[in-house]
């Protein structure tokens, strides 16, 4: 049940990238989905957060009005849709899911915002 990240790649700043997380298996509209970032040299930094029926929705402050998370439980997947993304973004974006003390990570893909 481990998720699966894709979208992952190389942009210009200013740009736009979307990524999908999916993780296989009928309970899935039971996690709760966060993606997390990591990059080189620094902590995991939380990104944002659905809940598992798409009612609540949070974002970290550094992607707030430029990512838009959603959810589509049918298709047993989350994207995260990046606009206007800077240089700073660069990292490794991590899928987690989340179900009561239940979580499972994501291998990770790779976003790098260069010119």
């Amino acid at each position: 049940v481990q998720p699966v990240e894709l979208g992952g790649g190389l942009v210009q700043p200013g740009g736009s990238l979307s990524l999908s997380c999916s993780q296989a298996g009928s309970l899935f509209s039971r996690f709760d989905i966060s993606w997390f970032r990591q990059a080189p040299g620094k902590e995991r930094e939380w990104v944002a957060t659905i809940s598992k029926d798409g009612g609540s929705i949070t974002y970290g402050d550094s992607v707030k009005g430029r990512f838009t998370i959603s959810r589509d439980n049918l298709k047993n997947t989350v994207l995260l849709q990046m606009n206007n993304l800077k240089p700073e973004d660069t990292a490794v974006y991590y899928c987690r899911s989340q179900w009561n003390s239940v979580q499972y990570w994501g291998q990770g893909t790779q976003v790098t915002v260069s010119s």
